[in-house]
């Protein structure tokens, strides 16, 4: 394996490795993309170990893999992952013999975490950080309601306005603060109101005399 001694050997061994285990979490490659990454990080880590490496790099990497899967897996935020990202990119950039080899590799594994996410435009995806993007991304049109309740027991309510509306404002409810909107109506502070609708953290106001 001395071809390894190259530095762009190095790069494309990283690279490829970094490609098939990332996409081997992000989607349903039946252990193949799994099996692919290891043999290529295998190769990287069996040719600087023998160079005189040490056993907690490997550790180290395999530490970061594990701390991503957990994030994805239970956490999902996205916190725990960067950390577990940046001990695999410390893990592969120790045992390299030259700064411009560990620069290359550092590279390689940084355009291999990348390029993985085009595998999802071919593959099914594991949703991992599934918790995370239902949160960012599911809205009442999809079957789930992220309306805050409070929000949503505001409709058809007799409020308060708290300050003018020009046409927004803020509308007091149960001693409770709330910006809303009028529409074309102009109000002043004092005047009893209808929430007429409420839209997420929109809120509708017309006075109470005109919805009858």
């Amino acid at each position: 394996m001395d071809w390894l001694e190259y530095a762009s050997v190095g790069f494309l061994v990283v690279f490829f490795g970094t490609l098939f285990l990332m996409g081997e979490m992000l989607v349903k490659a039946k252990g193949l993309f799994a099996l692919l990454g290891i043999a290529f990080m295998s190769l990287f880590f069996s040719f600087h170990i023998d160079a005189g490496g040490n056993m907690w790099i490997i550790i180290l990497y395999v530490i970061g893999i594990a701390l991503i899967v957990l994030d994805g897996k239970v956490i999902s935020d996205g916190t725990i992952a960067l950390f577990g990202a940046l001990l695999m990119g410390i893990g592969l950039a120790v045992p390299t013999p030259s700064v411009t080899y560990g620069v290359l590799v550092v590279f390689g594994y940084i355009t291999g975490l990348f390029a993985s996410g085009l595998f999802l435009k071919v593959f099914s995806s594991r949703n991992l950080w599934s918790k995370m993007t239902l949160k960012d991304q599911l809205g009442s049109e999809q079957g789930y309601n992220s309306m805050n309740q409070t929000y949503k027991e505001l409709e058809g309510k007799e409020v308060k306005t708290l300050t003018p509306f020009r046409p927004t404002g803020t509308i007091i409810f149960e001693g409770r603060h709330y910006s809303a909107t009028s529409g074309d109506q102009w109000l002043e502070p004092g005047e009893m109101v209808k929430v007429i609708s409420v839209d997420g953290t929109k809120i509708l106001v017309r006075r109470s005399e005109e919805t009858g």
